[in-house]
């Protein structure tokens, strides 16, 4: 079964003592299959049990195959001549590219991080500043990821831009920055994400989405006036990377990959076998 898979099914009455089940099902593609099962009213809650077992029959035999899910990557190579000695600068390039290509959240980055114990865990977070020093992100300072960075600095970052073939890996170790920086940009912020910012205990457990909404009012009443100060408890950190992997997909899945590894002052490049 393909993994889109469209299900919908309705009861009618024709007759006052007959009615219908229903049932269209798209398997697959262009692959509908409808279940019509007619009697008396009285037998309903037999025939829609009849239709649960047909229904149940029906995923049996077509089970969801994501194998030949799939598709070329032809929108272009990656060759070495193209390349800058700075992996800075082609990054900011490919990112002026995924933002005029209308890429949703371009600058949405998954960052991995491994607790003291060697448990992974992933998130979806926001690049806010980059320069040759490495990518800023912003966090509280009390959530599970700013946990295990204190526990454990190295992390791995991943832009997925897939409508452009390409994606940008990177790793290094993460730092905060200073107090400066991180009131810089606070400052620039929404005044509702200011107050969003007081208002959670970032990855603490709570009973309910109202108890936080009542929380935010709170910072509302407290901040009603005047300007909102950075909380001590939030601020940015910087991944200063060590490699940088530039991916950009290839016919027959021959993709081009270029890895830029720190080597002192300068940047050692190699191509990556897909």
């Amino acid at each position: 079964m393909d993994a889109e898979f469209i299900s919908r099914w309705f009861l009618s009455i024709a007759r006052p003592s007959y009615a219908t089940v229903s049932a269209t099902q798209s398997i697959g593609k262009n692959r509908p299959i409808e279940i019509r099962i007619c009697g008396r009213v009285k037998y309903m809650s037999k025939l829609i049990r009849l239709y649960a077992k047909l229904t149940a029959i029906l995923l049996e035999l077509e089970t969801m195959d994501i194998g030949d899910y799939r598709r070329e990557y032809a929108k272009g190579g990656l060759n070495r001549k193209d390349l800058s000695d700075s992996p800075f600068e082609l990054f900011e390039k490919w990112f002026k590219q995924a933002m005029q290509a209308d890429i949703p959240d371009a600058s949405a980055m998954s960052l991995a991080t491994v607790s003291a114990d060697g448990k992974p865990t992933q998130r979806t977070v926001l690049l806010k500043l980059f320069d040759e020093k490495g990518f800023v992100f912003f966090t509280n300072y009390g959530s599970q990821k700013a946990q295990q960075i204190d526990e454990n600095a190295n992390v791995s970052l991943l832009f997925p831009w897939t409508i452009l073939e390409r994606q940008i890996e990177i790793n290094g170790t993460a730092t905060k920055i200073s107090t400066a920086e991180s009131l810089k940009y606070f400052v620039s912020r929404p005044r509702g994400s200011q107050m969003g910012a007081w208002a959670s205990s970032q990855s603490s457990p709570i009973s309910s989405r109202n108890i936080l909404e009542s929380q935010l009012e709170k910072m509302k009443g407290k901040f009603k006036k005047g300007d909102i100060p950075l909380p001590d408890f939030w601020g940015g950190y910087r991944v200063v990377p060590e490699t940088i992997e530039f991916w950009q997909g290839g016919v027959n899945r021959i993709h081009d990959r270029f890895e830029y590894k720190r080597g002192g002052d300068k940047w050692d490049v190699r191509r990556l076998q897909p």
